[in-house]
């Protein structure tokens, strides 16, 4: 059990409740799942009843009212049984962001409260196959035609796809690079709008990916989100947040595998005692506690500088990288300690490893994580 700090008693029952659902609802169908690579719907839309989907939004706005560092908690304990539900967690409340943040009075009203009912659930359109890590060099692009506006391109790697009931998407409205984007939300039954097959991935494998393709998807003009042309900004603003919950995400992973593997050496016996007697494999468990707490810290820091309304993009993305290094880390030493098993489908272990590795990929690569912190130490002494 994982020692918390929690900052009301409200926020120690509402853990204690999620570990409850995760332990008797994720966990006993998570290996059938994954190995049939089925989307879980039916499991959002019991999180979202159940008031999960939406905890870091204000309750006047519909949402649970709890401070990112109480909801990237509840991120971290759903991970520790299903990564592929912590991370689709993790991308609805990144969708729900813009219109949140940026949206009119008129426009939350009108839409806000199906997306935080947990009824509906987003996806988060922003990467193309040739814009990734390059926001500015995207090409879907959002015609102005009288009132409305007219979508048309494509984006890559997108989490629900073909599944989410809305898409929250940033698409081209001038040439002027970065100052050209703006954000549109696009219900999923526009006309013009279609899904590629899903990707086929080593891990997340119900975490369904695809391709969100726009033929001259049209718009009215109220779903634009915040000002054209400040779609950069606020893209850049929930990427802060959706690199947090993939932090706390990932320190979950890394929790269960570290919890599976110390289980399995104090179980398994080799030369007449348990294999946790052996100083070797002990050291190795406790650098992989290490990591875990490590990571744990990182996001908790960031989401405390959040709380209070500081800056935290450089926290954000040190989370980022230091969690997923972590459960990359993590992962593959519980391989190691269960040796031969945990190369095998029997046990869990082997799944967690493919899983950590996206990890380092997604909400921007580790190496982008390199760039975006360098950048923010550097600009201190300028």
């Amino acid at each position: 059990m994982v020692q918390r700090v929690l900052p009301t008693d409200e926020a120690a029952d509402l853990l204690a409740l999620v570990r409850e659902i995760a332990d008797e609802q994720l966990l006993p169908q998570v290996d059938e799942a994954e190995a049939a690579h089925r989307f879980p719907r039916e499991v959002f839309t019991m999180l979202g009843r159940t008031g999960l989907l939406s905890l870091s939004y204000p309750e006047e706005q519909g949402g649970g009212g709890q401070p990112a560092e109480v909801y990237l908690q509840v991120v971290e304990e759903v991970a520790r049984a299903w990564m592929s539900v912590a991370v689709g967690v993790s991308v609805h409340a990144l969708t729900c962001f813009p219109l949140a943040t940026f949206g009119t009075p008129e426009q939350q009203e009108r839409w806000l409260p199906g997306m935080l009912s947990g009824e509906q659930l987003g996806a988060y359109c922003l990467s193309e196959p040739q814009a990734g890590s390059d926001v500015a060099a995207i090409r879907t692009r959002a015609v102005r035609d009288g009132d409305d506006y007219v979508l048309t391109g494509g984006k890559a790697w997108i989490s629900h796809a073909g599944h989410a009931d809305f898409y929250t998407t940033f698409a081209r409205t001038s040439d002027q690079g970065g100052r050209g984007l703006s954000c549109f939300l696009v219900p999923a039954d526009a006309e013009g709008l279609t899904f590629a097959e899903p990707e086929r991935k080593m891990g997340l494998h119900s975490d369904t990916v695809g391709e969100v393709l726009f033929d001259e998807v049209r718009l009215e003009g109220s779903r634009l989100i915040g000002q054209q042309g400040q779609g950069m900004a606020i893209a850049l603003a929930a990427l802060d947040s959706g690199r947090l919950g993939i932090a706390a995400a990932a320190t979950g992973l890394a929790q269960r595998a570290l919890e599976v593997a110390s289980a399995y050496a104090g179980e398994r016996e080799q030369f007449g005692r348990p294999i946790a007697e052996n100083q070797g494999l002990a050291f190795l468990i406790a650098d992989m506690a290490a990591a875990v707490g490590s990571a744990r810290a990182t996001y908790l820091h960031g989401a405390r500088l959040k709380d209070a309304g500081l800056p935290h993009t450089q926290e954000a993305s040190i989370a980022k990288l230091v969690a997923t290094d972590a459960a990359m880390k993590v992962t593959t030493d519980a391989v190691q300690v269960l040796g031969g098993y945990g190369y095998t489908t029997d046990f869990p272990v082997e799944r967690f490893m493919r899983e950590a590795k996206v990890t380092q990929i997604f909400e921007g690569t580790n190496q982008i994580q390199r760039l975006v912190i360098s950048r923010q130490v550097l600009a201190q002494h300028r």
